[in-house]
């Protein structure tokens, strides 16, 4: 009897120390959160960012909106806006993130984690799948940041049997946690 007591006595504490130990996957791009604005530049010109990171569904999505404009230039009289919308998940059975994008131009991207540095200020994800563009393109997406409240992203392109290339770079600061 003096066993069966100390065992429902101590199981809840074990069942909450098993809960606090689980690790936090979402620690390396728990920074992104919040609001940040900043500037773009590449193939599309220069221009001004606007993205909105945030936690959506219990916390089990990380939701990334995005609005590059781009000023008029040579070719295109009017600018360019960019818009795209942006889904990154923990993938539990490869032990991983995928990042999923949904662009205003038809395009929908499918990457998954290549590498954080040791340090955790560069993360890269790279190309799983494109939709609605020929076979054997490939994009990464490279966030590096600079202190907890500023990053660049650089999204590069790379052709069938092509290195990848600098397709634009955005340079965002925080303006809301």
């Amino acid at each position: 009897m003096r066993l069966l007591l100390i065992m429902l006595t101590t199981w809840p504490l074990i069942l909450v120390a098993q809960q606090q130990q689980k690790p936090d996957h979402w620690k390396p791009l728990r920074f992104l959160e919040g609001t940040w604005e900043g500037t773009a530049s590449g193939e599309p010109g220069t221009g001004t960012v606007k993205r909105e990171y945030r936690f959506i569904l219990q916390g089990k999505f990380l939701e990334a909106r995005n609005t590059a404009s781009y000023v008029p230039q040579e070719g295109k009289a009017k600018g360019e806006i960019h818009e795209d919308i942006g889904l990154l998940s923990y993938d539990r059975s490869r032990r991983t993130f995928v990042l999923r994008q949904f662009h205003v131009e038809g395009f929908v991207n499918q990457y998954v984690l290549d590498s954080i540095s040791t340090d955790g200020t560069t993360i890269m994800f790279l190309t799983e799948s494109i939709e609605n563009i020929p076979p054997g393109w490939r994009a990464r997406e490279t966030y590096r940041t600079s202190g907890t409240d500023e990053f660049t992203e650089t999204f590069e392109l790379a052709e069938p049997g092509k290195d990848f290339a600098r397709y634009s770079e955005s340079r965002l600061k925080r303006v809301h946690q």
